[in-house]
């Protein structure tokens, strides 16, 4: 029998709505950006975000609704971010869902966003258990270990900034706009990895991550050449900065990849987007892992958007995991709770 799932996605500065099948069809996801508003700040400002989620809500609500060309007689379940997030922003969408699953009587559905992140995967291949997942996002940077549905290890996290965090940071010293990550990938792809940056925690017997000090070696190198008039080449800088990150992610997952035996390897987040690292993985993979199986979704699915929270509700739909009316949002949630 059919399920439809309608979910609703508003952590940080994207409101989202999504008519999801069975946890594997998209039949709408849409997406309202606040990347404009938050731009000239250099980083989200959550009350401005929330400020975003009441005006825009609704009418993300009723477009999903109509692009997925459904009535809420046809919806099964209503999902909803619990978190991580911005306190404000979650507020915004967790009342939207419990107000609309009570004026239609509709079961509640309480969603982890990095459980969404993972769950991007069921909607561009099948997931395959055990397996590894890699969240990397401008919040985040996690390695998650799934021996089956539903099920979350953490076997490694960032001990200070997170992947997306340092690109966005180090993106303002060199007067790239906010959000850098994009930016700094493009011209990456233009540069060489002239500076060396240093590889933090690489060499390491654990599979935690850690970016501050190649952000602070980063910014370090451009200030000390301020100081001495000296013109360094941003193409080459941003080229060393990524080809730093991506070392660090790409090893250490390949590694949890051979010890914990899995035949999948998910790549998600915001980050997952970078075109360095997902063809670094890629080349790698097909080289030397060839029995495992990688997803990487697509662009669209990268950053916050609502048919993950659709397609990591559908799995909780079939465990009858529901809500009642008294949970609230939570800042943060972590995915292991």
């Amino acid at each position: 029998m059919t399920t439809r799932i309608l979910a609703i996605e508003s952590s940080c500065d994207e409101t989202s709505a999504a008519v999801i099948e069975d946890g594997k069809t998209i039949l709408s996801n849409v997406v309202a950006s606040q990347i404009k508003s938050h731009q000239r700040f250099g980083g989200v400002v959550p009350e401005l975000a929330s400020r975003h989620h009441v005006e825009q809500i609704t009418y993300i609500i009723e477009e999903a609704m109509a692009q997925a060309a459904v009535s809420y007689k046809d919806v099964d379940a209503v999902a909803v971010t619990q978190g991580p997030g911005l306190v404000g922003a979650l507020l915004i969408g967790v009342s939207a869902a419990k107000a609309i699953a009570y004026a239609h009587q509709l079961p509640l559905i309480k969603v982890n966003h990095i459980a969404g992140h993972i769950y991007a995967g069921e909607l561009t291949g099948d997931m395959k258990f055990p397996l590894i997942a890699l969240v990397v996002s401008g919040g985040h940077t996690e390695l998650i270990y799934m021996e089956k549905s539903n099920s979350y290890e953490l076997i490694g996290e960032t001990r200070d900034d997170a992947a997306g965090e340092s690109y966005d940071k180090i993106g303002r010293v060199i007067g790239v706009p906010y959000p850098g990550g994009k930016r700094i990938d493009e011209m990456a792809q233009l540069g060489s990895d002239v500076y060396d940056f240093p590889r933090a925690m690489i060499k390491e017997d654990n599979y935690d991550f850690s970016f501050s000090g190649l952000k602070s070696a980063f910014i370090n190198k451009v200030h000390n050449a301020e100081q001495k008039g000296e013109k360094l080449d941003d193409i080459d800088l941003a080229a060393s900065f990524q080809a730093a990150a991506v070392d660090v992610l790409v090893d250490k997952t390949l590694r949890a990849v051979e010890e914990y035996k899995v035949d999948q390897l998910i790549v998600a987040g915001g980050v997952a987007a970078n075109s360095g690292l997902r063809k670094r993985l890629e080349s790698i993979i097909s080289e030397r892992y060839p029995n495992l199986d990688l997803i990487i979704p697509p662009l669209s699915l990268c950053g916050d958007n609502a048919a993950m929270i659709g397609a990591a509700a559908q799995i909780l739909y079939d465990q009858g995991e529901f809500s009642d009316y008294s949970f609230n949002a939570r800042p943060g949630l972590e995915l292991y709770e």
